[in-house]
């Protein structure tokens, strides 16, 4: 076969594989239909935005707009590393990143796993179901349920302790306090939410190596070790990497209502700063570019993360 007839040969298989291209797109119809809300969704609230990074190597003014704002280069990033505030703020931010990662994203695999052992259907499901209620209440409602149990003024808590002879304890008010309600808030808050994936991934575990390692004599915690964990390893994995990108996001609502006068010298992150300059005093460029610092830093993570688990042997997130 010479070169032309490969070439008409190339040609007509491309031709038939167009039609039933298009005829698969029109018979999953409905799933192209479901998909176009989340397509939607993530290029109104996530690429589109991005074209705002822009502002952040401008003097933005309002009233000048994107085009006509006077580029200024690195200058806010600049100000932004020489401002006496940032050590402060990167250290908050890091110490509830860090704790995050220690304290709240191990406790779904753990939550997950004891549910996995549950045999008894009915209370597996309550269980499962009171663990994800506080998810769905808004973060106005939770930081007010907390400010009720702790607040020294008739706070159940409190009163407690009073009873019990001791003084009241400042919880909301102490700098010493602060992170450790801001994580208990949010174990109790999406902890129970988080098991939702680990569950789903143990649930695809073959029983048939359950089976095999009883009858060679393992118990339920050679099992968990030998079995269970190495089958959703993967899945840890993959979390963790998605996790780092968003290792600077401490959430900002959560912490806007937690902070006041007297710990803001250990609660203010660069969420609730970047809202302080860019609404409340109108800096829009030097809030975006402490925004695309924390971006930077979130991409570089993943990469790096991604990066060391396909050394070890991962699959990674690409």
């Amino acid at each position: 076969m010479n070169s032309v007839e490969a070439d008409v040969t190339i040609q007509q298989s491309i031709r038939k594989k167009r039609p039933a291209l298009v005829q698969d797109i029109i018979r999953d119809r409905w799933l192209y239909a479901i998909l176009v809300p989340g397509v939607l969704y993530f290029l109104c609230f996530k690429y589109v935005p991005m074209l705002g990074l822009g502002m952040a190597f401008l003097d933005y003014k309002p009233h000048l707009g994107f085009l006509e704002s006077p580029f200024v280069g690195l200058k806010h990033f600049e100000r932004f590393f020489t401002e006496p505030q940032f050590w402060q703020l990167f250290r908050n931010t890091f110490l509830l990143a860090i704790y995050n990662m220690i304290f709240f994203f191990p406790l779904p695999i753990v939550l997950a796993l004891m549910l996995n052992e549950v045999r008894h259907e009915f209370y597996k499901r309550s269980v499962q179901t009171i663990m994800y209620l506080p998810h769905f209440i808004s973060w106005v409602v939770a930081v007010g349920i907390f400010y009720i149990m702790f607040t020294t003024e008739g706070g159940v808590v409190n009163e407690i302790i009073a009873r019990m002879g001791m003084d009241k304890v400042p919880f909301l008010l102490s700098e010493g306090w602060f992170r450790t309600m801001i994580i208990s808030q949010s174990i109790w808050k999406e902890v129970g939410w988080g098991t939702i994936i680990f569950l789903a991934a143990l649930s695809g575990v073959d029983t048939q190596l359950y089976e095999a390692a009883r009858m060679d004599g393992a118990g339920r915690w050679r099992q968990l070790w030998n079995i269970t964990l190495p089958s959703i390893r993967s899945t840890i994995i993959i979390l963790c990497i998605l996790r780092l990108g968003t290792f600077l996001d401490v959430g900002f609502e959560h912490i806007f209502l937690m902070l006041n006068s007297m710990n803001r010298e250990v609660g203010e992150v660069f969420d609730t700063y970047v809202y302080t300059k860019g609404l409340t005093q109108a800096q829009y460029s030097y809030s975006a570019a402490v925004g695309m610092f924390k971006s930077v830093v979130g991409l570089t993570l993943v990469l790096g993360a991604n990066w060391t688990a396909k050394k070890f042997g991962e699959e990674g997130v690409y």
